[in-house]
């Protein structure tokens, strides 16, 4: 008991939001600089991660001990969990280094990140200092990458973000990804061989469509168009872990919609994430598949956290639901546009969750054992562990030479 009140003092006196929130970006060099003087703060969360070892957390455990890290990066890959632990990213591949901030849609430099991302081989892409990075248009991913932000202050901000359309083993680590916009009406590369027109795009900060074997780990995410993550159209094999997530609207869409069939076999972890000030709906939003929920922390929402609509079996494990103050607000649950004589059907179950601040989860459905294994993708720690799992969630502050 005494370990859980610690970490939820922590939560609610020592935790300083990273990102200004902000409707667009004018200047993106000095967003990045606002964002960094909150991570040196000697205040914030971020200064918590000498308590990265022994926390709990099997993809920290995995490899945060080690203060070479950055001898060994691909070491990483061996380290997912859930849905999309089989994501290999750029695993095998050779190192490749963006030294270039610029961008140009259809022929890019080699140096520049866009050069890297559409590039036939396996690599693993890294970054020679810190940068802010404004795409002129969606950075369209091929298959096989890792994009690993540590060691240096990345930012995707002030256009459009990352798009990963029916390519697969894609690893998105260590990058802050705010204030994206819609692109389109442009042509775009996605492949050395290959460039075509792009209608407008819908401003995520991560889009998968049709996608497969993702990871998605320690990214910090903010005031997007759109969703922060979105994955639609048949994608699957996804984990969304460790990130820090803030000021923004409909977070997270797993499922096109409700007429889109296609995404009933969609399996998506969500693990060890902290939802975080200025969050209104979807932590996720889902539709039609298996969604596990485990082991996350919500800190704050105004609508509600958890959502969807077309029978999606949602496994609710091990979470920590804080609820606002707002009366109306405490339900962590809700059903899109159907009513209880359908919803009641669906598998929606929660186990071990931490409801504090008067939350409550609204399950539904008849429990199948064969649904939920669908949707069961790690065991869950006991949710007073929640603290310490997600303390160091969002982007890193990883030096050479020291632990992250």
């Amino acid at each position: 008991m005494a370990f859980h009140l610690f970490f939820l003092f922590l939560l609610t006196s020592l935790f300083s939001p990273i990102f200004i929130h902000s409707s667009h970006v004018q200047d993106p060099e000095l967003v990045a600089r606002e964002v960094q003087e909150k991570i040196i703060n000697p205040t914030t969360r971020r200064n918590l991660g000498y308590l990265s070892c022994g926390t709990g957390n099997p993809i920290d455990d995995c490899w945060r001990c080690d203060h070479k890290w950055f001898k060994n990066r691909q070491r990483l890959a061996d380290c997912a969990i859930g849905f999309g632990k089989g994501a290999l990213g750029g695993k095998n591949g050779k190192m490749y280094v963006v030294t270039d901030k610029g961008d140009d849609p259809v022929n890019p430099k080699p140096g520049t990140l866009r050069w890297g991302v559409i590039q036939d081989e396996p690599l693993w892409i890294i970054f020679a200092h810190d940068m802010v990075i404004k795409l002129k248009e969606e950075l369209m991913m091929n298959s096989f990458k890792t994009i690993d932000g540590r060691g240096a202050n990345v930012h995707i901000a002030g256009g459009p973000c990352i798009t990963i359309q029916y390519v697969t083993n894609i690893i998105i680590h260590g990058l802050n990804i705010h204030d994206c916009k819609r692109g389109g009406n442009a042509m775009v590369r996605d492949s050395p061989s290959h460039y075509g027109w792009r209608t407008i795009s819908d401003g995520d900060g991560v889009s998968i469509f049709g996608g497969s074997h993702i990871w998605v780990d320690h990214c910090s995410l903010s005031s997007c168009t759109d969703g922060l993550i979105d994955a639609i159209h048949g994608s699957t094999a996804i984990t969304i872990s460790n990130n820090y997530m803030t000021h923004h609207n409909k977070v997270m869409l797993l499922g096109h919609s409700d007429s889109l069939t296609r995404d009933k076999n969609m399996q998506v972890t969500i693990a060890f994430n902290h939802f975080g000030e200025g969050l209104v709906q979807r932590m996720p939003r889902c539709r039609h598949g298996y969604f596990h929920v485990v082991n996350n922390d919500y800190t704050h929402w105004e609508m509600y956290a958890i959502g969807g609509s077309a029978a999606p079996t949602i496994n609710s494990q091990g979470n920590r639901f804080l609820a606002p103050n707002d009366p109306n607000n405490k339900e962590v649950t809700k059903r899109e546009e159907w009513p209880q004589s359908v919803w009641k059907k669906w598998n929606w179950r929660s186990q071990g969750d931490l409801m504090l601040n008067g939350a409550f989860f609204t399950s539904s459905g008849a429990g199948s054992s064969a649904s939920y294994a669908r949707a069961s993708s790690l065991s869950a720690r006991p949710s007073s562990f929640v603290g310490s799992i997600t303390m160091s969630a969002g982007v890193l502050n990883c030096k050479k030479g020291t632990r992250c």
